[in-house]
């Protein structure tokens, strides 16, 4: 479970990876995906801005609400509007889109933003737009985990797009080839516990609608299953839901602990349940107990390894 090949595509606004390609031709890098992720994920860089033809440096744009209709417009002349150029920039890349399993965009961009950019309207903001570009690509490819570089900064939304974004590879890995039900439902059994630390009852209603499926119409089914499971994991998982997942686990070693191991842990559950320890140290023990005693299904769940271990992304949730 330790092992995590292939070239697992992200699509990323190109300014983030330190290209100067912004409106003032600067960038803004951004230490953690340029100087960690990088070593993770293949990027595919990208800046719908310069792809439509603006210049660097250039005048800047924005989202302008008109009659109910957001334009993105110039700053300084109204008449400069690349709406259209931007949602037509953003269909004609569906060759490169297809193949991602993530995108990371820069936040307050009125063409790459993916929530809270500023609509002006009558010359005063509100944040309540989208980016041109962000918007096209997110109802193109609704189940893409999609986040922006400055939520990543927030422990729970970082842990949660990277497991998104694994999750993802894992599906599209088993579409490309000839499928069956029982291979849904194998991937349901080795991505339940992780499911259960989002939403115990979304995992169960998942693992129902496989249950009481048969092999007819399986796209459908699995373009169903889909949709529930990134639906799931955009829900951020919390402690009640870890130390339900956790107490399950624990199960699967009732009969081979010892009351001292038992006893401790119970304890680290229950301080991590408090929020004396992060999620690493119940996770960790139980990695232990399972390889000095192994459990076939465990050993194919993903909830103790569902990322590379490096990117230590439990020790702060």
């Amino acid at each position: 479970m330790d092992i995590f090949t292939g070239n697992i595509k992200i699509g990323i606004s190109s300014c983030l990876l330190g290209e100067k390609v912004r409106f003032n031709s600067g960038h803004k890098r951004n230490s953690y995906i340029a100087g960690i992720l990088k070593d993770y994920f293949d990027f595919v860089s990208f800046c719908p801005e310069v792809e439509i033809g603006l210049g660097i440096p250039r005048d800047p744009i924005r989202l302008v609400s008109i009659e109910g209709e957001i334009r993105c417009q110039g700053t300084k002349n109204s008449e400069f509007d690349v709406t259209e150029k931007l949602r037509n920039i953003a269909a004609e890349q569906k060759a490169w889109h297809e193949e991602l399993c993530g995108y990371i965009l820069k936040k307050d961009s009125p063409s790459c933003g993916m929530e809270r950019v500023k609509i002006y309207s009558n010359g005063a903001p509100s944040k309540e737009g989208v980016g041109i570009y962000a918007k096209t690509l997110m109802q193109k490819y609704p189940f893409l985990p999609v986040e922006e570089e400055g939520r990543l900064e927030d422990s729970k939304l970082r842990e949660n797009f990277i497991q998104r974004v694994y999750t993802y590879s894992r599906w599209k890995m088993m579409r490309q080839e000839q499928f069956a039900l029982s291979d849904l439902q194998a991937f349901h059994a080795r991505h339940k516990y992780i499911l259960m630390s989002h939403s115990q009852t979304q995992a169960r209603e998942l693992g129902a609608l496989l249950a009481t499926s048969k092999n007819g119409e399986l796209d459908a089914l699995a373009d169903k299953y889909l949709e529930g499971m990134m639906y799931t994991l955009k829900i951020i998982a919390t402690k009640k839901n870890h130390v339900n997942t956790l107490q399950h686990m624990q199960g699967y070693l009732k009969n081979n602990l010892v009351v001292d191991d038992k006893e401790e842990l119970d304890k680290i559950i229950e301080d991590y349940r408090e929020g004396l320890l992060p999620l690493i140290v119940p996770i960790t023990l139980l990695r232990h107990y399972f390889r000095k005693y192994p459990n076939d299904y465990i050993t194919r769940s993903f909830y103790l390894s569902p990322y590379p271990r490096e990117l230590m992304l439990l020790n702060n949730v």
